[in-house]
């Protein structure tokens, strides 16, 4: 039976209590790998591995508590968010599992319909190539989002016409895995922040597969915020190069670094040793390495 991955994200750093609520819920018929909750982001990714079928009833137990635990309206992280249950990708390890992940995400889809919450296909389920960006969807934030579904110029793939008032909507694919990749930059404002993240990514003519976006932590300093969709072609070392390139003419450098969940072995080729990724342990978060140790 094929291993699958899912690397749900919930909109709210969330106390303990909360945070406890939803592993009890994403951990009913899946193993949760890793739980990374950043209060900047206001988010928390919580990576899982199952089977079909069992993967589905997680997340859909997940989708479900996200609907009692928190409410839009409020929302105040950094991150760009339309959902309580935000996203929520189903990851293929190897090439003969992509049909197998693929199905799953659209039984995933149709449950979390099934429960009110409108679904919006991206990546390389989405309807049309307009939609395959989570940005077409997170332009302008919820309230943004509201009115385009008001106006019939937005119709979900699942679910009803509206978002749900507390749970919003829920963006779904299937696809390998990414790296979600942060770097901090001493002696950088948010503007400088934004400019090397404008450069950075491949929507303003930057590395291929990299999308990123500029914002300031609680701590004071600049971060650039990643997805590396090809980590494997696209090493995490390879973006730390290009964004001290670019941040070198504006007087910044990159000091410290961040993961997000899990990454495959490869992307961590040629990594430098000079901007350390915070409490990373290859035994917790290199994919391959979790799982050989996984217990279900």
């Amino acid at each position: 039976m094929p291993d699958l991955l899912a690397v749900p994200n919930v909109s709210t750093a969330g106390d303990e209590a909360v945070l406890r609520r939803f592993g009890e819920a994403f951990g009913r018929a899946a193993t949760i790998l890793d739980v990374h909750s950043d209060a900047d982001h206001g988010r928390s990714v919580f990576s899982l591995a199952g089977d079909p079928g069992g993967l589905a009833e997680s997340l859909l137990a997940g989708a479900e508590a996200a609907l009692e635990a928190l409410d839009m309206s409020r929302y105040a992280g950094a991150h760009p968010a339309i959902g309580a249950l935000d996203v929520c990708p189903v990851v293929w390890l190897r090439d003969g599992d992509r049909d197998a992940a693929r199905t799953e995400a659209l039984a995933v889809a149709a449950q979390i319909g099934g429960i009110g919450v409108p679904v919006f296909l991206y990546g390389e389920l989405a309807r049309e190539p307009a939609r395959a960006e989570r940005a077409y969807f997170r332009a302008g934030g919820l309230p943004e989002l509201w009115r385009r579904m008001e106006g019939g110029e937005l119709q979900p793939d699942f679910g009803p016409p509206l978002p749900h008032p507390r749970g919003g909507a829920t963006l779904v694919t299937a696809r390998p895995p990414l790296a979600a990749f942060n770097v901090e930059l001493e002696g950088a404002d948010l503007a400088a922040a934004r400019a090397v993240a404008a450069e950075l990514r491949e929507a303003g003519g930057g590395t291929p597969g990299v999308r990123a976006i500029g914002l300031m932590l609680s701590s004071g300093r600049a971060q650039v915020s990643t997805n590396v969709h090809d980590p494997l072609r696209t090493p995490l070392g390879a973006v730390v190069e290009e964004v001290r390139r670019l941040a070198a003419p504006l007087g910044a450098r990159p000091v410290a670094a961040e993961l997000v969940g899990l990454i495959p072995a490869g992307a961590l080729v040629d990594y430098p040793a000079d901007v350390p990724i915070r409490g990373f342990d290859p035994d917790l978060h290199v994919i391959e390495r979790r799982l050989t140790g996984r217990t279900d």
